[in-house]
């Protein structure tokens, strides 16, 4: 019987650890932002079990100003998200690893890959966004000051629409509901330096990611409408090794609504011969 794994801070970091360091190669799983370390419930529980392949140590951590990690005063950089995530797998001794992150944890995790290349074995970017337009940037930075100014609530309102398709809504009406709590409880001014981050370190990457050396999977909804199937083609093909996999009839939360689906890609991805199929 396993049991289950009991959260911890290092150094003003929670994460959770689940597995035995003899388990195969670390898979750490960096979440979006806004949300924290439990959105990957089901994804690590897949990643988990035994009786589909061998299983993986998995670990997962909240992003500084999220959650049960520190929320230091801003502003914040993605740097900060790097050095974060540097010093959790110096905590944990970790020598290498697979890296997986979802949406802005696609972005620290490319950041991570691009400063240290020799500690990550595979890379998995989910959802997550690349060389946004000068107006979609705008739209982001426009909603950062809607936060400041009391438009968090409706952000977060819109933010569900597009999250989830209309299935998954209709019939999963306990965790959209629970997205939703979680999101309305977030402290706003941490929250707000996350996003500002969220929405400008694809500039800092564009030209970066062609530096990362290890084979990398890039995972999008077909119908995510921020992280779109354009922005994955183009990140996949400016990766030095990336290979591309577009979901059919997802939109953004892939972790929630298909942690199956996504589990398998990553568990593939990683351990067998790296044989994903790009859609069209």
């Amino acid at each position: 019987m396993m049991m289950e794994a009991i959260p911890q801070i290092l150094g003003g970091t929670r994460c959770l650890v689940e597995g035995k360091q003899d388990d195969g190669t670390p898979i750490v799983l960096v979440h979006g932002v806004g949300m924290d370390l439990y959105m990957w419930d089901a994804v690590a529980a897949e990643l988990r079990q035994s009786g589909r392949g061998q299983p993986h140590r998995v670990i997962r951590y909240d992003m500084q100003g999220h959650a049960g990690s520190a929320k230091p005063a801003g502003p914040y950089c993605l740097a900060d998200y790097v050095a974060q995530l540097d010093r959790l797998a110096g905590d944990l001794k970790l020598e290498r690893f697979h890296l997986v992150g979802f949406s802005m944890g696609g972005l620290v995790a490319q950041g991570y890959a691009v400063h240290n290349p020799g500690r990550v074995d595979h890379l998995v970017l989910v959802n997550t966004v690349y060389d946004r337009t000068p107006d979609e940037r705008a739209a982001i930075t426009a909603r950062v000051a809607d936060v400041r100014t009391g438009g968090y609530p409706a952000s977060v309102e819109q933010a569900i629409d597009r999250w989830f398709t209309p299935d998954f809504r209709r019939d999963h009406g306990d965790t959209v509901e629970a997205v939703r709590k979680h999101m309305l409880g977030n402290d706003l001014e941490p929250y707000a330096n996350a996003y500002a981050v969220f929405g400008s370190a694809d500039a800092e990457l564009v030209d970066s990611v062609s530096e990362i050396p290890c084979p990398t999977l890039v995972i999008t909804g077909a119908d995510d409408q921020r992280s779109t199937a354009a922005m994955a083609r183009a990140l996949a093909a400016r990766l030095p090794k990336g290979q591309l996999e577009i979901i059919a009839g997802q939109r953004h939360l892939t972790p929630l609504e298909v942690p199956g689906h996504l589990a398998a890609s990553i568990r593939n991805f990683v351990t067998g011969p790296q044989a994903t199929k790009a859609a069209s």
